[in-house]
């Protein structure tokens, strides 16, 4: 099939889907009421809550849901066929992630901006808390310091990126200031920044900056400990100074880098080189279940509802401004994980150089992805993404260097973001896990923050080599799925309490059980076999946590009907 149809087919689906669904449950099931009172304005501390205008929080949480989430998920599934992947990510984005992240939002808006967590204890009771929090401390312990890798990795694959990524740190300080303190408007500073920031993406195309090995330890060891100490500082700052304008320009940095990409598909609109099934790649895991898992941004992920009920709910000033923020943003990262499938399914069959010769077409594709081996690998994954987006991007007439600075940046930026973010939210739940230990000194900022990015630490190096967090990773999948049902769970009890329509939680949080026990159980088989008995014990737990939960949830669904 002709990419243009799926780009456009897509994109007119999630208009209609935004108008129509997403709109129904905000009046129907969540009833969202213009005149609420936000914990934003309740609580303004002008830290942590700041009542924020729509644009600039849109800009702030989609780039803390995005990351590398949403390439790296369908990069790696284009494997099994764009068929099974596209289908996921549309039904899974609109029914069930989007869902999901405004539902979070809502419930966190209405509930002095309390994580979803810690909403746990009141909607359902306090050991589910403890529970949630454990699962959650996990989750955001693998993900600081995996990111902290990630972005380590970029540099070194994509020294184009590392002055603009940098030299957007002042000029996110300077436009914070200027909207903030001097009260200019957002759109034009905005404007300016992001030409600014694109001056400096030029500039890195032609100076790459490569780190070089220090005091013995290697290069990728150097950028994981500078990237943890700036997001310790990072997440300490008020929000307003760094973490909302530097999420801002990247939000208009993703606008154009989609909008180039958009109107590359529409111009050169390439076929799929990609199977439409393929059930059966050579050493690939069976695509039932894994998809589920490997697409989590993009189609359903549980790291979205800290976000939602983390950050972004101290942040919105109006209540029905989670509609645009927590519904209409996990539509556009779909819209973003659709673009992904077409530049490794598409845009890399229109060329990729391997050594001395161009390869084509179906070729093409089956040299990145004629066995699962040959695309295992984080590099490699950007690297069909990159490539692919750089191929459509050319037609535009924009020269190869730049395309290939501006894509690096795009990557770096976002998972730049997540690293930010999620360490802001490890430190909020270390200060509500302190509290509901009765150890109220975790709960202050900076006892909190020394926790959440050391302990990011000490996993990244344990074995000296600042790659440590690999070891979990395998269990950060099916812990963000889980926790995807486990939010859905609390959402779907919440409703059930305020005698709100339950349904449209339910069927989602009845899937998401299902898939994420189906996902466990195939991988605690095959960690068994394989005798890898740190992710078994690890999984064990998970899958023992889930179920207390669940039992826990329908004993409380048991009582309200008794009422």
């Amino acid at each position: 099939m002709n990419s243009i149809f799926i780009i456009a087919g897509t994109a007119l689906l999630y208009i209609i889907a935004y108008n129509t669904y997403g709109r129904f449950l905000g009046k129907k099931v969540f009833k969202l009421k213009h005149n609420a009172l936000c914990p934003s304005k309740e609580f303004q501390d002008n830290i942590d809550f700041v009542p924020t205008q729509k644009p600039i929080l849109f800009g702030h949480h989609f780039t803390s849901i995005a990351g590398t989430g949403p390439i790296v998920g369908p990069a790696i599934a284009v494997i099994w066929g764009w068929v099974p992947a596209l289908l996921w990510i549309i039904i899974g984005s609109i029914f069930m992630g989007a869902v999901h992240d405004f539902g979070a939002m809502v419930i966190s808006l209405r509930n002095e901006g309390r994580s979803i967590g810690d909403i746990a204890s009141s909607v359902i009771n306090k050991r589910v808390r403890i529970i949630f929090f454990v699962i959650i401390f996990l989750l955001l312990w693998i993900v600081v310091a995996i990111f902290g890798l990630v972005i380590g990795i970029c540099f070194n694959m994509f020294p184009q990126a590392v002055i603009p990524v940098w030299c957007e740190i002042p000029i996110a300080v300077v436009l914070g200031h200027l909207i903030y303190k001097k009260g200019y408007p957002h759109l034009p500073l905005s404007i300016i920044a992001l030409i600014l920031m694109y001056i400096t993406v030029v500039a890195g195309a032609y100076f790459p900056l490569k780190m070089p090995a220090v005091f013995g330890l290697s290069p990728l060891a150097v950028w994981i400990i500078i990237l943890l100490a700036y997001a310790y500082i990072a997440s300490t700052l008020p929000v307003q100074i760094l973490l909302q304008p530097r999420d801002y320009i990247n939000s208009h940095q993703l606008f154009v880098a989609l909008g180039i990409c958009f109107l590359g598909i529409i111009i050169a609109h390439p076929p799929m080189a990609a199977p439409v099934v393929n059930l059966n790649p050579a050493g690939a895991p069976p695509m039932f279940p894994m998809i589920f898992v490997i697409i989590a941004c993009g189609a359903i992920s549980g790291f979205h509802s800290l976000v939602s009920s983390g950050t972004s709910s101290k942040q919105c000033d109006l209540e029905t401004s989670a509609l645009c923020i927590g519904y209409g943003s996990m539509l556009l990262e779909g819209m973003l994980a659709v673009i992904v499938l077409i530049a490794c399914g598409a845009g890399l069959a229109m060329g990729l150089k391997t050594g001395g010769e161009t390869l084509t077409g179906i070729a093409a594709f089956n040299h990145h992805y004629l066995t699962w081996d040959a695309a295992a690998g984080l590099g490699s994954k950007l690297h069909a993404f990159i490539s692919g987006s750089s191929n459509i991007i050319a037609c535009l007439g924009i020269p190869h260097d730049i395309i290939i600075s501006v894509m690096g940046v795009f990557v770096v930026s976002f998972a730049a973001t997540t690293l930010d973010t999620a360490t802001r939210l490890q430190r909020y739940i270390v200060a509500e896990l302190g509290l509901a230990l009765g150890v109220p000194y975790a709960s202050k900022k900076h006892p909190a923050t020394v926790i959440a990015v050391g302990t990011a630490l000490l996993l990244a190096f344990y074995n000296g080599s600042g790659k440590g967090a690999l070891t979990l990773w395998p269990m950060f999948g099916m812990a963000n799925q889980l926790l995807a049902c486990l939010t859905l769970l609390v959402i779907t009890v919440y409703l059930a309490r305020k005698n709100l329509p339950v349904i449209f939680t339910m069927i989602p949080m009845i899937i998401m059980i299902f898939l994420t026990i189906w996902t466990l159980g195939f991988n605690l088989f095959n960690y068994f076999v394989s005798s890898n008995w740190l992710l078994f014990i690890t999984g064990c737990i998970l899958f023992f946590l889930e179920v207390w939960i669940i039992i826990e949830s329908i004993i409380v669904v048991k009582e309200l009907k008794k009422r």
